[in-house]
């Protein structure tokens, strides 16, 4: 964990946590990059994330090639997250890992006091909800009985690809995580087959024509029942959407993408003013509680571009409006990298002959 925890003095002599300038609250994208650019900004920040490691949904696949991050080629997510974190270190922010935060205090002063579930309070000037998709459930198979097969062959994420290798796999599913899972198993499978309740898939128009060239797939289908010896699935049946029509296909591994429930009950508990898929902010990405703001897959505007790239978008404006919110006479953004003096005397480290310029790889990647 980077930082230091520096200890003040209330007018009682109990000890308070250090004030921040801007904590963060979630540690995927969004909030990586948030601080990242807040240190770019000067800012003293914190980064609260209530698992064990950063990097968000993206753990839910941490073998899928990621293709759509400006500047960078085909990328594996376990690689893009461990860069992103070195990224988000750039400053040295306070990073704190296992902490869920639930409470909101708002002091007299205008600061704010985050409260974890285990009680830690951490004091802050402003707040990026960095959140993602809440507190997800996945969207499980609602057949009856299906939960038993979980221990051998139904799977609702991929967390070794390999592991399909020489297998018959249906996919169920027509977003863009179902197309791109079905294209990487047409890599290792022996045969892949994706069955969609709908004429049309949702997902990316190139990656549905990449998926129909590796894969059969059958719409408007969905599973109807499974059929299993012992704990494993053997046999799928599946369903017309229209005509009821059934046909029964060997498989040895079925996975299901049927997407995920959002839950943003703690920030609607705050007072934040909830919409579609979570806070509803402003052209600066402020919530409904002014010195709070949001990022990244969490929130919905006019423009969003719900993209790995709209996340860091979404960071920047929203540290950007925390910045003038706290100093309101403050540049509207970030001197450019290039330009930026923060980065002077780390250009010339990495310009120095026989530096290493890049990222490390994370432990275990190909």
């Amino acid at each position: 964990m980077s930082g230091k925890e520096r200890a003040e003095m209330s007018d009682n002599g109990s000890r308070l946590p250090e004030l921040y300038d801007v904590t963060i609250v979630g540690g995927g994208p969004a909030g990586m990059y948030a601080a990242f650019y807040g240190g770019m900004r000067d800012m003293k920040m914190k980064l609260i994330e209530a698992k064990s490691a950063l990097g968000g949904f993206l753990h839910m696949y941490p073998e899928k090639m990621v293709w759509d991050v400006g500047g960078l080629p085909p990328i594996r997510c376990d690689l893009l997250m461990s860069w992103l974190e070195q990224q988000a270190r750039t400053f040295e922010p306070t990073v704190v890992l296992g902490q869920e935060i639930r409470g909101l205090i708002r002091e007299e002063d205008g600061t704010f006091v985050l409260v974890s579930a285990d009680g830690k309070g951490h004091r802050t000037k402003t707040v990026i909800i960095a959140a993602g998709r809440g507190i997800t459930q996945i969207e499980k198979l609602n057949i009856q009985g299906a939960e038993r097969y979980e221990v051998a062959n139904l799977h609702y994420t991929i967390q070794d690809l390999n592991s399909f290798r020489g297998k018959k796999v249906l996919v169920s599913g027509g977003g863009n995580s179902a197309v791109d899972w079905a294209i990487d198993l047409a890599a290792v499978a022996s045969s892949v087959i994706v069955v969609h309740r709908r004429e049309e898939f949702s997902a990316l128009e190139k990656r549905v024509s990449d998926m129909q060239l590796v894969a059969e797939t059958r719409t408007p289908y969905a599973i109807d029942c499974l059929h299993g010896d012992g704990n494993a699935i053997r046999r799928v049946t599946i369903v017309h959407s229209h005509t009821g029509e059934k046909e029964d296909i060997d498989i040895d591994a079925v996975l299901v993408n049927h997407g995920y429930n959002s839950d943003y009950s703690t920030f609607e508990q705050w007072g934040l003013e909830i919409g579609e898929r979570g806070p509803v902010v402003d052209e600066r990405l402020e919530t409904s509680i002014p010195g709070i703001f949001a990022a990244g897959d969490c929130i919905v505007y006019g423009t969003k571009v719900r993209l790995i790239a709209g996340a860091f978008n979404d960071a920047v404006l929203a540290v950007n409006g925390a910045k003038l919110h706290i100093e309101p006479e403050a540049h509207k953004m970030a001197f450019v990298s290039s330009h930026n003096d923060l980065f002077r005397d780390r250009n010339r480290a990495f310009l120095t002959p026989g530096r290493h310029f890049g990222a490390r790889l994370p432990d275990g990647a190909r």
